[in-house]
């Protein structure tokens, strides 16, 4: 308990450390950037947003500084954590705010669908009720008695109405995954053909029965049956338009992501764009590895120093004649380029080195923490059980241990900014309440996962926008192309139909799989 209390009182006063530290580092970038700005080569329209609340492990200012470290940093340099940080320009400011806007009218749009269709249902279901009570309101000394073959109508209509109330609701009242641009064509339609509907059978009720004041009773009840058999007839025609027609694969999709290019391929039926688009965002957020910006620094900084090197200065002057200069300056520039492979080569080399020492470390530690949580636990089972530690204070006590290579190992493979101390100390708590291997609590950290295993707050991808040329509420076409855009980066998605196939079948006689092995009895001495 007590190592929990140091823990707690270190990384406290090391978070007010590194704040202080960071303040001071930025505002050195700042004077140093200041000259800069004055050239109109950087843009005056940018602002910096400071989020999330939640601190990551490390900063990213310490994934800049990975390149000018040894592998010994730890002994001799004090981390500095502190927020993330992400610089957007007041366009992106301006077109989140619009995205806030349509979001409202998205809001208003969905709740005056849900509206109009719980009025049109509450409409239908009681439409039949209506039918059976108004003669019995309105002339009841005038009607024709009925006696047991109404009583066996009026069950059916009961029985009818509830399967149908039962098929409505797990068909329809279901929750929302998701707000589309346009309107669900075939829901629509389903919805005004139920209207058209009940509003032909009120007429026809009006005018042939309510007018004229009908007292054949039982026609009456009948009349009432047939509407609740046709709205049987029209949820069955529902379940076949929104459920199955889409079940059979006719498209295969491709989607690529803008950045990294990382793709998946999906097969789909006959859905509209929209809701093909759903589709692949749910898909996406299962499949497809999280976005990490902070891979793609490193690419660009070999292009930056690529471009640099292309660079030709004539120092002589205009007026001087430096044309042998300049070739020979023109030629060093061309074998740098040439050579750019092989820096590329060492540089991914010395990268996967760096990863495999670090991930070695951090192997070991954390089977060493898992070998003490055992010894503890062997111990603990001799205490009283008022005396026992809880899972988060045995992953406080062992945390500390294995701080330092998983905070080094998540630094070297740019992941610090989406695994917070408490996210880890909760899956460390978690492994060790379901007795959970070493291997298994390191599955998150070694390899990156999908979007859904991390925060929300931790998502670069929450808003999205449909771009098509084609309307959204067409059907799927083969070579049609949308894209899914969100605020850092895009998913173009490509779809293909998928062809016929032609199968044909040959025969194979089975007597042509028999034959005679003849054996001479004579043999060379």
């Amino acid at each position: 308990m007590s190592a929990a209390m140091d823990t707690e009182s270190t990384y406290s006063g090391y978070s007010h450390y590194s704040g202080h530290s960071k303040k001071a580092h930025r505002q050195g970038r700042d004077r140093h950037k200041s000259p800069r700005s004055k050239d109109g080569s950087r843009s005056e329209k940018s602002v910096t947003i400071q989020t999330p609340p939640a601190e990551p492990l490390l900063g990213n200012d310490a994934s800049r500084a990975e390149e000018g470290q040894d592998d010994n940093w730890g002994e001799t340099t004090t981390a500095i954590t502190g927020t993330s940080e992400h610089s957007i320009s007041q366009e992106d400011i301006a077109r989140i705010s619009k995205d806030l806007e349509d979001s409202v009218g998205l809001d208003c749009k969905r709740y005056l669908g849900l509206t109009v269709a719980a009025v049109l249902g509450l409409l239908v279901f009681l439409t039949p009720i209506a039918f059976i009570l108004l003669p019995q309101i309105l002339w009841r000394d005038d009607l024709e008695p009925c006696g047991t073959v109404c009583e066996g109508l009026f069950i059916s209509v009961a029985f009818k109405l509830l399967i149908l109330l039962i098929g409505t609701w797990a068909l329809f009242f279901r929750q929302p995954k998701a707000d589309l641009p346009r309107v669900f064509v075939f829901r629509a339609l389903l919805l005004v053909l139920i209207f058209l509907f009940v509003f032909s059978y009120w007429l026809f009720y009006g005018v042939r029965i309510l007018d004229s004041k009908d007292t054949n009773y039982q026609g009456i009840v009948q009349y009432a049956v047939s509407l609740v058999d046709a709205l049987l007839f029209i949820h069955y025609l529902a379940i076949v338009l929104l459920e199955l027609r889409q079940l059979q694969p006719t498209f295969t999709v491709k989607v690529v992501r803008s950045t990294d290019g990382e793709s998946r391929y999906y097969s789909l039926g006959h859905l509209s764009i929209q809701r093909a688009a759903l589709v692949v965002l749910e898909n996406y957020y299962r499949d497809f590895t999280v976005y990490n910006p902070a891979l793609l620094t490193a690419s660009k900084s070999r292009a930056a120093k690529h471009m640099a090197g292309l660079k030709v200065y004539n120092v002589d002057g205009p007026g001087n004649n430096a044309s042998g200069q300049s070739r020979a300056m023109i030629a060093a520039a061309a074998r740098r380029r040439d050579s750019s492979h092989n820096e590329l080569y060492y540089e991914e080399a010395d990268h996967e080195r760096r990863v495999r020492k670090r991930r070695a470390r951090l192997v070991v530690a954390v089977e060493e923490a898992f070998t003490h949580i055992k010894r503890l636990q062997a111990e603990e089972q001799q205490k009283a059980p008022g005396e026992m530690m809880d899972p988060r204070e045995a992953a406080q006590a062992i945390f500390p241990s294995m701080a330092r290579a998983l905070q080094k190992y998540l630094r070297t493979t740019r992941q610090q900014q989406y695994h917070s101390m408490e996210s880890i100390l909760q899956h460390l708590a978690f492994c060790i309440t379901n007795n959970m291997t070493p291997k298994a609590f390191l599955e998150r950290y070694l390899n990156p996962g999908p979007t859904l295993q991390y925060d929300r707050d931790r998502w670069f991808s929450k808003q999205w926008t449909l771009v098509s040329e084609e309307a959204v509420t067409s059907g799927l076409q083969d070579g049609v192309v949308f894209v899914l855009k969100c605020l850092d980066f895009s998913l173009v998605v490509n779809v293909k139909k998928i062809p016929f196939i032609k199968l044909s079948e040959e025969f194979i006689d089975p007597k042509s799989h028999k034959f005679v092995l003849r054996l001479q009895s004579e043999t060379s001495v």
